[in-house]
């Protein structure tokens, strides 16, 4: 069921969206060759106490799931998608790429935002990969409004990230979704798809939009912790997500400072 949310809920979001971008920029200001993915996760995990909120997805076990999320933020190195767990042997060196996504929960309404950044210097190839998964996101948010449906978001993505020289694969077992009351609420928000289909958008719905893409195939493979989604051939993924509002206009990034 599709929730709309009430301007009190909306105020509330708009603040937590806040805490949420300030805390995760804090976070990839720490990222640097030598650290550990474990000590990304424990300053997200104070960040978040010491402002009074929640970690969203500690302990968080969606259906299917045997074990719950062991941590607070999601760090996922390379040709990792999405999901990675936290390590204090998972150590970040020059050259690597990390996804780091983190959910809040500010007076029982939760944001979802995450970016991927480079640690130290890397490759062309790699920052355009970083460079056109983030403007990805960014179309996609531009047919976030009132009237559009959940596929011209998916179209948008998909036709831009089709225009680019690289061929990238779009990864399409894994989506955006609705948020706010829950971390997962529906409607489910492909990155491809036709346009005029899915769930019709409507002023007060509040969505994360988060493509994903690859430097290779889009297939993915569930690792042995039963978390971590990698990459099927072993190639680099970037993974960027806002939460937004849906608002009788432009989309709102509720997600920023």
């Amino acid at each position: 069921m599709i929730i709309i949310k009430t301007p009190q809920e909306i105020e509330t979001l708009r603040e937590g969206g806040r805490r949420l971008a300030t805390i995760l920029y804090k976070v990839k200001d720490q990222v640097a060759p030598g650290v550990s993915t474990k000590e990304l996760d424990t300053y997200a995990s104070g960040l978040i106490k010491e402002g009074g909120d929640f970690p969203a997805f500690l302990n968080y076990r969606p259906e299917g799931a045997d074990t719950p999320f062991p941590a607070s933020l999601c760090v996922s190195v390379n040709n990792e998608v999405v999901h990675g767990i936290p390590s204090k042997d998972r150590i970040l060196k020059e050259g690597d790429i990390i996804s780091i996504d983190l959910g809040l929960k500010h007076k029982g309404m939760f944001t979802d935002m995450a970016m991927t950044v480079p640690v130290g210097e890397v490759s062309a190839g790699v920052i355009g990969l970083l460079n056109d998964t983030e403007e990805a996101l960014l179309v996609g948010i531009r047919e976030a409004v009132p009237g559009n449906k959940t596929g011209d978001i998916g179209y948008a993505v998909e036709s831009f990230v089709k225009s680019r020289k690289v061929k990238y694969g779009i990864v399409e077992v894994l989506s955006g979704h609705g948020v706010g009351r829950a971390i997962h609420e529906d409607p489910y928000i492909p990155n491809f798809g036709k346009k005029g289909t899915g769930d019709k958008l409507t002023q007060g719905m509040v969505v994360a939009i988060e493509p994903m893409l690859n430097l290779g195939t889009k297939q993915v493979v569930l690792d042995k912790d039963m978390w971590t989604f990698k990459t099927a051939d072993g190639k680099k993924s970037a993974h960027f997500e806002h939460t937004i509002l849906i608002t009788d206009g432009e989309p709102e990034i509720l997600t920023r400072i």
